[in-house]
């Protein structure tokens, strides 16, 4: 029996998607069959993986299938499902609310497109609201679920208007009942109640799914001589055929990762990872592998040609999907593919691995630790022999994850290292390797050199780099907040030390000992004046134009790492910057006239100051006063107008 009914409205940014949705274009009005389908196919796989471990869940005989049920007459589909279902709680959050769909995200991508841009299958697909296009052809949706192993059933419904309803009511078995409430039919639209359409929609999107996609359709069979009618001199009278309903299999079910890959056609890998990663627009590459030995397994992976939008999220999961001999056992098995291949989605196929594995043993499992290795071995050679211009596009948009290899998988660091790519000072805007670095180094040149930092233009005109200029050195220009690790984990390449532009002398220029003995005791009186901020002051090795910069030790934490620490909330450890001075500069000369005049001047206090808050400013900091600075300037103006 129902319960009781109760009326609730959906969040803003839901309500805001599904007035997109009901009131936008579309380039592919069938996108909503397809996701559907697939996230049918979703909640069986889940069933099934809980069933290894609740062997009581359902019966053993249960038939996992997936049914379309189309009603011409009254303008309905119906997509159902024997599979997980949910609880009340469950559709709250997942149909309700969708807190966790990233449907914000969604619609800042719409709105920073324009008003007028078609929706596409690719944005819903990437955005994670795939059951949502339903209104897309429905100006109501019914949903009715039951939780396998719950005694009650819920009832969702809404028409997209600003509310949905929700109640517990009855279902006979678990999975759940998605019904559409079409739209009429405009001229010239596919009819979606139409045999052929489905068909045809099923057979191009969904022909891969594991289980049987099911239709009752009208067949026609010929009626056996001996029951037609037929008249006194024997001539059939009656109808030579009669009609008859009954469930036709409208999928092919082909465990594609188990054929020859010279039996699979290029539409068909191209759908396949539709299906599985629930992006509309072609991956940009697939390997597909069988591997025979002591073990034996099949693989086939996807790289996609455009990253998710929560591809550096904390929460995304891998997008592997294991499988032991086509039984489904998880769908983000994270123990088969490193952090920083996150964006790779794929099958892997094992048959020796025990179908009641759990996490914890696949982390100790030998058999896993062996695919892994294979698997990251297999994508490092098919990125390192890429052609240049899909290389570029794949680095364009999975670099900055894929840098996290270098501080994460000690084993394969050195080979993630000639995958990675930078803009340099001489680059032209164009990302260059490390080993076209190497090759362009100036014969006397020892070391590579970087400078991090989160403003590229900030980088080409750091202080830090007019020593390196000067001597025509390329500057390696690190803007990822990723490369400080990447930095502090490859110390070298090829025998050449990474040194940082704004840490330690750059040894490229001695300063004699008479000239560092000439400003000595400036320097102390500066660094006095500024002890709370700075722990030195000495002649720099960076600078040849301007006349202050902030630098550290080498083994010091760079300015740019400190920076993102405060940003996230971090207290980063109390470390004292050494605060270079140009000697060869007008202003330290002068400076050095007023000390030997008068080491109590007001002005020398106030130029040492300023000193400070021009280095701070050069790389793109915050000085504490800035009213003062601005003052102390503005009189120096009129001065030297004067």
């Amino acid at each position: 029996m129902a319960g009781k009914k109760s009326t609730r409205k959906f969040k803003t940014e839901v309500q805001q998607l599904l007035n997109l949705i009901i009131n936008s274009l579309y380039s592919n009005r069938e996108i909503f069959l397809r996701e559907l389908i697939s996230n049918a196919s979703d909640a069986i796989d889940k069933l099934r993986f809980k069933m290894q471990t609740e062997t009581d869940l359902v019966d053993a005989d249960t038939e996992f299938t997936i049914r379309i049920t189309p009603d011409e007459e009254n303008r309905t589909i119906e997509v159902s499902d024997n599979g997980i279902g949910m609880t009340y709680d469950e559709v709250l959050e997942n149909i309700g609310t969708i807190a966790k769909s990233g449907t914000a995200a969604f619609l800042e991508a719409m709105e920073e497109s324009g008003k007028d841009t078609v929706l596409t299958p690719e944005l819903i697909g990437q955005f994670g609201v795939g059951f949502y296009s339903s209104f897309i052809v429905a100006d109501k949706v019914t949903l009715i679920t039951s939780a396998a192993g719950s005694d009650t059933a819920v009832k969702w419904e809404s028409a997209g208007d600003g509310s949905y309803t929700i109640q517990e009511t009855d279902k006979e078995t678990h999975g759940t009942t998605i019904t559409l409430h079409l739209k009429e039919q405009e001229d010239n639209e596919q009819d979606f109640t139409a045999e052929y359409t489905i068909r045809h929609i099923v057979k191009q999107h969904s022909d891969f799914v594991s289980y049987p996609i099911i239709m009752n359709v009208e067949k026609t069979e010929p009626i056996p001589e001996n029951e037609q009618i037929k008249d006194s001199e024997g001539k059939i009278v009656g109808e030579t055929t009669r009609k008859y309903r009954e469930d036709d299999t409208l999928n092919s079910m082909k465990a594609i990762w188990a054929k020859d890959k010279k039996e699979v056609t290029d539409k068909e890998y191209e759908e396949f990872y539709k299906h599985i990663s629930h992006d509309w627009n072609e991956p940009l590459e697939h390997i597909h592998m069988k591997f025979e030995g002591t073990t034996e397994y099949n693989a086939l992976l996807y790289i996609p040609s455009q990253a998710p939008f929560d591809l550096f999220s904390p929460e995304r999961k891998n997008r592997i999907h294991l499988y032991c001999k086509r039984v489904f056992i998880m769908d983000d098995c994270q123990e088969l593919m490193p952090e920083y291949f996150n964006f790779v989605h794929g099958v892997v196929d094992a048959p020796d691995l025990n179908l009641n594995i759990s996490r914890e043993i696949l982390q100790q499992d030998h058999l896993v630790r062996n695919i892994r290795k294979n698997l990251v071995k297999k994508l490092l050679e098919l990125f390192s022999n890429m052609e240049k211009e899909k290389y570029e596009k794949f680095y364009d948009e999975f670099g900055g994850i894929l840098k996290i290899g270098i501080h994460t998988d000690f084993a394969n660091k050195d080979k993630i290292a000639e995958l990675i790519r930078y803009k340099t000072t001489k680059s032209d805007d164009k990302l260059i390797s490390l080993k076209d670095y190497v090759t362009n180094m100036k014969a006397e040149q020892e070391d590579i050199y970087y400078i991090t930092g989160e403003n590229l233009t900030a980088l080409l005109n750091s202080p830090h780099l007019e020593a390196l200029k000067e001597k025509d050195y390329e500057v390696l220009l690190m803007t990822d907040p990723v490369d400080e690790f990447v930095v502090q984990s490859l110390m070298e390449y090829e025998g050449k030390k990474l040194k940082s532009a704004e840490k330690g002398d750059l040894d490229l220029d001695k300063i004699d000992d008479s000239t560092k003995d000439e400003y000595a005791s400036l320097f102390e009186h500066i660094k006095t004046v500024l002890e709370e901020k700075i722990k030195e002051v000495k002649p720099s090795t960076h600078l040849k134009d301007s006349v202050s910069c902030l630098s550290g030790d080498t083994y010091d934490m760079s300015s740019f790492m400190e920076k993102m620490l405060k940003a996230s909330g971090q207290k980063p450890p109390e470390i004292k910057r050494v605060l270079e001075l140009n000697i060869s500069h007008p202003v330290i000369s002068k400076m050095k006239g007023i000390y030997e005049k008068d080491k109590k001047d007001q002005a020398l206090k106030d130029y040492c100051e300023l000193l400070m808050d021009m280095a701070i400013i050069s790389e793109g900091g915050k000085i504490d006063n800035p009213s003062k600075f601005s003052k102390t300037v503005g009189e120096l103006m009129a001065d030297a107008l004067e």
